[in-house]
């Protein structure tokens, strides 16, 4: 019984960090309101990133892969503008895969 238990929690855990995933891509996508040169790269990003969160299995170690991506996204991105809220979303990105279940 002490099993299930664990297993509820790591999967509760994992639902945790997925929703924290999916609230972060989502104010990504609404912070990008103009076009910049190098748009394309964040746009498959983007795409990448639906394409991972739809999957049933949440692998942490892809979305970390994910996360790395983001900062190539970052490097390539020359509009200061645009490069500061790719930034944030990249450390708002790592906060989110670092959240715990909250204990009750």
């Amino acid at each position: 019984m002490s099993v299930s238990k664990g297993t509820e929690k790591q999967l509760d855990e994992l639902e945790v960090k997925r929703k924290a995933v999916k609230l972060v891509v989502a104010h990504l996508k609404k912070k990008v309101t103009k076009e910049y040169m190098g748009i394309q790269y964040l746009i498959g990003w983007l795409e990448e990133m639906d394409e991972l969160l739809k999957k049933e299995e949440f692998d942490i170690k892809e979305y970390y892969a994910m996360r790395r991506q983001l900062n190539s996204v970052i490097e390539s991105t020359m509009d200061g503008e645009m490069r500061t809220k790719l930034r944030n979303s990249w450390y708002s990105l790592g906060k989110a895969l670092d959240k715990k279940v909250k204990p009750y």
